[in-house]
């Protein structure tokens, strides 16, 4: 055994080496400290990216190369609260004191971040509470001019507006998985749930439109899907195109339905049904159709028992379905009725508002005019009361479509507004939405502020008592079909 004496000698020696060891070990902590503090306080960081707390929704990004404020918006735009890209812009340079490009391994602050999926609930609104629209191409809503324009339409008096969710092309304007859905890199619409809350915000009623069975995609990508050639025994061709895909067809109108559900649960008011209907055009005797194989069933029992099916699904979700048909409809002329399917008796017993596309320049060969696009007055008036007539007693709400666009029309102006939205007034019209597929509304514009000053010869007042979009156990009543057409769809 060693002696005590150098037992505690060797404790002494034992000490002396950990407290040396201990001080460049205490040295470099220090210095990892200071490193950590100088970094946050270097010159060229954002005051609000140092020690203090972030605001709520603010995110911290460090950039990997050279980057800028407005790659940041662009990047980050969907899940931020904001709405376009300038705005969001702006907000990220007032978050970092003012700078607009960041150096590699910089912070930027990235405020208004949100917690994502966005939900929105549709707003209860009467069936025939009046609605004053425009319409939109998904393209334009999902845009900066959309934006603007449905600011502008609003402070203008408009409370209301329709924009794609499909149109006759197929192409859909919100992110949605589905076999048969066009793949697309960017949606114009890129949170659905922000955009319905945005136009909210502004107290509007939400419209999305979906073109149902003119859809190119389904036409020439999902040929088995699509109306048959009985010559060729292949896709069918309406006028040498091929744009039709089969009404008939149980996976179509599935895929359709599916698409009206998933909008519906991302807060819209308001499902509206565009081309519910058969090809009106080409040969008819060569387009062959599923529904055929059974003898006794026609195109009109198609189309009423796809609507029974969409409104059974979507009447409870709480929104309202509403129905595009063509304006001849009004005639009922057989030849119409026998190619399209739209029997608007039947097809009233499943939608909540009919909207008849009533556009004058539209009703070529009809009643001895030439000009049918300078007589809104006789037009509209005939067409709304001939539709009221069919209508009667089945609570079906009539809110036509207006021309708002100068095709066949030499008077097109905001007086030739005016006088298609009193003569629709006086003639059972509850409401109106204006269409212009390249979403110019400056005639409408125009007129608005006579028409807001003017209530009783343009504005309709909705009765109290009437049914709403929200879920009910009642039988369903209403219509609203479809359209084709250079600048519009008849």
């Amino acid at each position: 055994m060693f002696p005590k004496k150098f037992g505690v000698i060797s404790s002494a020696a034992l000490a002396i080496v950990l407290i040396l060891a201990a001080i460049p070990l205490a040295r470099h902590l220090q210095l990892i400290s200071q490193a950590r503090v100088s970094a946050a306080q270097q010159p060229g960081q954002p005051p609000a990216a140092q020690a203090t707390p972030l605001p709520p929704g603010t995110m911290v990004h460090t950039a990997k190369a050279l980057t800028t404020a407005l790659f940041l918006a662009r990047q980050n735009l969907t899940n931020s609260s904001y709405m376009t890209v300038a705005e969001f812009e702006h907000a990220i340079r007032d978050a970092n004191g003012g700078k607009a490009t960041f150096k590699k391994d910089e912070t930027a602050l990235i405020p208004g971040m949100e917690q994502q999926p966005v939900v929105e609930k549709s707003r209860p609104f009467p069936k025939d509470g009046e609605v004053r629209a425009i319409y939109l191409t998904g393209t334009t809503a999902g845009s900066a001019k959309g934006i603007e324009l449905i600011k502008r339409w609003h402070e203008a008096g408009g409370n209301a507006v329709v924009f794609d969710i499909k149109d006759s092309d197929g192409a859909i304007s919100v992110p949605f998985e589905h076999p048969l859905a066009r793949k697309i890199k960017n949606y114009p619409i890129t949170n659905l749930p922000k955009f319905v809350r945005y136009v909210h915000s502004l107290e509007m009623h939400v419209i999305a439109r979906q073109a149902l069975f003119r859809d190119d995609n389904i036409a020439k990508n999902h040929g088995a899907l699509a109306v048959q050639s009985r010559s060729l025994k292949q896709p069918w061709r309406e006028n040498g195109k091929l744009v039709w895909a089969d009404p008939s067809n149980p996976q179509v109108q599935d895929y359709n339905i599916a698409i009206a559900k998933h909008v519906a649960a991302s807060g819209v008011d308001e499902i509206q049904f565009d081309y519910v209907r058969f090809p009106a055009e080409g040969n008819q005797a060569d387009a062959l159709f599923a529904f055929q194989k059974d003898p006794k069933r026609q195109r009109d029992d198609v189309i009423a028992g796809f609507l029974e099916q969409a409104y059974a699904e979507l009447h409870p979700m709480g929104v309202l379905v509403s129905l595009d048909v063509f304006g001849v409809m009004a005639w009922q002329r057989q030849v119409d009725l026998r190619h399209t399917g739209q029997d608007i008796v039947k097809m009233a017993k499943f939608c909540d508002v009919l909207s008849p596309m009533i556009y004058p320049s539209h009703f070529f060969g009809m009643d001895n005019y030439k000009l049918p696009g300078d007589a809104p007055e006789h037009f509209i008036s005939i067409s709304m009361d001939r539709f009221e007539k069919i209508t009667d007693g089945s609570g079906v709400v009539l809110r036509p479509w207006l021309q708002a666009f100068r095709w066949r029309t030499k008077t097109y102006s905001p007086q030739y507004i005016l006088t298609q939205v009193s003569t629709s007034k006086h003639h059972h019209g509850n409401g109106f939405l204006f269409w212009n597929a390249a979403n110019d509304y400056s005639k409408p514009l125009a007129a608005m502020p006579v028409i807001m000053s003017h209530p009783k010869e343009y504005l309709r007042t909705p009765t109290p008592d009437v049914a709403q979009n929200v879920p009910v156990t009642a039988e369903p009543g209403k219509e609203k079909a479809a359209g084709t057409g250079p600048q519009t769809r008849q």
